[in-house]
């Protein structure tokens, strides 16, 4: 597809990340002023010969919720990308090569960010190349620093040449051993955005909402994208904190709403992550983690947030359809618990784990 008017907003992006970029997540995030997501990294040779695979990652991909979505594909083999990037092209409205997985398992196999020596130039340019030509939606790159790094800009020149309808620039170097390495380099985003006419989307130095816009104004860019803090606050870009327990609750409904596009695994590291945020230092955090440790449905979940959460916190208990009055006080009343969080003491482990056993059998 050739440069022209994106047909989405690029101002407030979630970024692509391992195993948290599901179906549920993306859905939330745009609930919140988030104009564009990324689904997770996908391999293209599992794209092509693993039909599980394929399906989880399509599942529900770019139906009416989840739209403007961008896929994100890595590799260095121009005719496996293009092939892997047909089989999900009618669920996205663009694709999106990485190139800058810091990963060791992007260093054994060649891809991510491990493809920005110069030498390696002409094979991203193909591959970028090829997919501009093959696909009927915007093709773009999502790339670090070079080890060089004034000659990052020039790399986006090139990219831009073979077909990138926009770049993203996450402004640290690539390293295998660490995946941060001190604050983002915000002026060589600014770099790139001058030496380029396509947009750019500044990635990196963003914690909370004020640093969205400390972001645009020190690099000129086209949009901010955004990681691991909306990983802890999904409501950033709209410049509030949610209550930890509600926004985990919002999502847990999402994932009843889209069943099999989140693994149980990567729901509970959601909501550890938006506890975590407004709660870590709680006394009574570790408690919860194991706790959330062994939840192995839904259900569990939301019983974990809605009442054993909330007691912890010395809040009341949240009653819902799936967890009725008479569970809340199969767990004790607030006179039994007193003042656990001013104490740090927790409610009784077992009670509440014949409770979580009590709902599964009710199943």
């Amino acid at each position: 597809m050739t440069h022209g008017v994106l047909p989405f907003d690029l101002s407030t992006v979630a970024a692509p990340m391992v195993n948290q970029s599901d179906l549920p997540f993306r859905i939330l995030v745009r609930r919140y002023k988030t104009s564009l997501v990324y689904t997770q990294m996908l391999l293209p040779e599992r794209l092509l010969n693993d039909q599980e695979y394929l399906e989880f990652h399509t599942k529900g991909l770019r139906d009416y919720s989840d739209t403007p979505v961008v896929v994100q594909l890595c590799g260095n083999d121009p005719e496996t990308v293009v092939k892997a990037a047909r089989k999900v092209v009618g669920n996205a409205d663009a694709i999106d090569l990485n190139l800058g997985c810091p990963q060791e398992a992007a260093r054994d196999g060649h891809y991510g960010g491990y493809l920005l020596d110069k030498k390696d130039w002409p094979l991203v340019e193909s591959v970028v190349s090829a997919l501009s030509n093959a696909l009927p939606v915007p093709v773009s790159a999502k790339l670090r620093l070079c080890q060089n790094t004034p000659t990052t800009p020039d790399l986006g020149a090139r990219l831009e040449a073979a077909g990138a309808a926009w770049l993203t620039l996450h402004a640290r170097h690539v390293s295998a051993r660490r995946r941060r390495q001190g604050a983002a380099d915000l002026a060589q985003v600014r770099a790139l955005k001058e030496r380029v006419a396509v947009p750019v989307v500044s990635n990196g130095n963003v914690r909370v909402w004020e640093d969205v816009g400390t972001n645009a104004a020190e690099t000129g860019a086209d949009g901010v994208m955004v990681g691991e803090a909306l990983l802890a606050n999904p409501c950033l870009f709209a410049g509030i904190t949610p209550d930890p327990v509600t926004i985990a609750l919002e999502y847990v409904e999402i994932c009843r709403a889209y069943p099999g596009t989140a693994t149980i695994q990567t729901v509970q590291t959601h909501v550890r992550h938006f506890v975590d945020h407004q709660c870590g230092r709680r006394p009574w955090y570790s408690k919860f983690r194991a706790a959330l440790g062994r939840c192995g449905s839904l259900d569990e979940i939301e019983t974990l947030l809605r009442v054993k959460v909330q007691r912890w916190r010395g809040l009341t208990p949240l009653v819902s359809d799936d967890v009725p009055p008479a569970v809340i006080n199969a767990v004790g009343s607030d006179n039994e618990r007193g003042n656990t969080e001013a104490s740090g003491a927790v409610p009784d482990e077992e009670g509440l784990d014949e409770t979580f056993a009590a709902l599964a059998l009710a199943d």
